[in-house]
């Protein structure tokens, strides 16, 4: 035999198969216990399928949001590189130019001696999507942001900064700093509602005594006080496994 397929699909995949099994017993399947009772069982099926479509969605929308931000937050580090050029080019004092370096290197992700890798967004596929989001990489867009907003509000203030070109103007950088805000707040708004997507997902599969991979025990125990544990109905059900997460 093959190594055992898990997932939360292939958990679904079987108790379907294993409700196509009751549903043939006709009225001999009639157990005292209400929740695995063959209507209880049917709604606990659709809740169940539901569930996973709600993670399925919500894991796109995340990954979309995701790479919407990458996108953004592209070019960011060539236009303060800009930015600083213009900066040098005109009078301004060192301290000014020295203030200005060191925001954008935090921006950049860059030390004043070599360069360090630039924080990059999480591609955030497993089960520890909050842990993942509330990391180091979520938090270097965090700080990304609030370098870029400083820097927005130095340059305000800096007589000498008038640049002719109209992406490197301030109005038009704090234009840029709110798309780079808003898609970034998407992600972490995104991140969330996945996260909860898979907890209501976990409680409907996998709740101690009530959630369907448990329910599956009690199930297989009523077949087996009907037919007997040497009987082929029981063998029939006993081949579809249930891994719990």
């Amino acid at each position: 035999m093959g190594k055992l397929e898990t997932g939360h699909a292939k958990n679904m995949a079987n108790f379907d198969e294993l409700l196509t099994v009751v549903i043939g017993y006709g009225t001999i399947y009639k157990p005292s216990k209400s929740s695995i009772l063959l209507p209880a069982l049917q709604t606990l099926a659709t809740n169940a399928r539901n569930s996973l479509a709600a993670v399925n969605n919500a894991a796109a929308a995340y990954h979309t949001a995701v790479a919407n931000r990458e996108v953004a937050f592209s070019t960011l580090s060539k236009l303060c590189t800009r930015i600083l050029n213009a900066i040098k080019a005109t009078d301004t004092t060192e301290q000014i130019d020295d203030n200005a370096k060191s925001l954008i290197r935090k921006i950049q992700g860059t030390r004043a001696t070599h360069p360090t890798a630039v924080a990059t967004p999480q591609d955030i596929t497993s089960e520890v999507v909050v842990a993942k989001t509330n990391s180091s990489s979520q938090m270097g867009f965090d700080n990304r942001l609030d370098h870029f907003d400083k820097l927005i509000k130095l340059l305000i203030g800096i007589a000498l900064y008038a640049p002719n070109e109209a992406d490197m103007k301030t109005a038009a950088l704090t234009t840029f700093y709110t798309d780079l805000k808003t898609k970034n707040t998407a992600v972490v708004t995104a991140a969330v509602a996945l996260t909860n997507a898979r907890i209501a997902r976990n409680e409907i599969f996998y709740k101690s005594n009530v959630g369907l991979v448990d329910l599956t025990i009690d199930i297989k125990n009523y077949i087996r006080s009907i037919y007997g544990s040497g009987s082929p109905q029981l063998k029939q059900i006993t081949k579809l496994t249930f891994k719990n997460h």
